[in-house]
C-alpha cells in the first residue's frame, strides 16, 4: 500500500488520478471512469470530484491501493 500524503483538507478523486499517473489530464478523467472501477473505502466510485480524505483507501486496477494520511495540522 502506498501513502499519499495530502497537502489540504482533501483532495478529488480526479485529482488522485492525476497525481498517481493514472490519466495524463483533467480532461481523460471522464473517459477513465466511464470504463475503470476504481474503489474507495472497498465500493466502486465513478465521481470525479469525490472528496478523498485522511483515512481514505483507493484501490487502482494496475496502480494498487492507495491509502491517504493527513498531514499534521491539517484536519479532515
Amino acid at each position: 500500500m502506498q501513502e499519499i500524503t495530502l497537502r489540504s483538507e482533501f483532495i478529488t478523486l480526479g485529482q488522485l488520478l492525476k497525481l498517481v499517473g493514472e490519466v495524463a489530464s483533467g480532461g481523460d478523467v471522464k473517459d477513465y471512469l466511464a470504463v475503470a472501477e476504481p474503489l474507495v473505502n472497498g465500493e466502486v466510485e465513478t465521481r470525479r470530484g469525490r472528496k478523498l480524505r485522511n483515512g481514505d483507501v483507493v484501490v487502482l486496477e494496475g496502480q494498487g491501493e492507495f491509502n491517504l494520511v493527513g498531514q499534521k495540522g491539517v484536519t479532515g
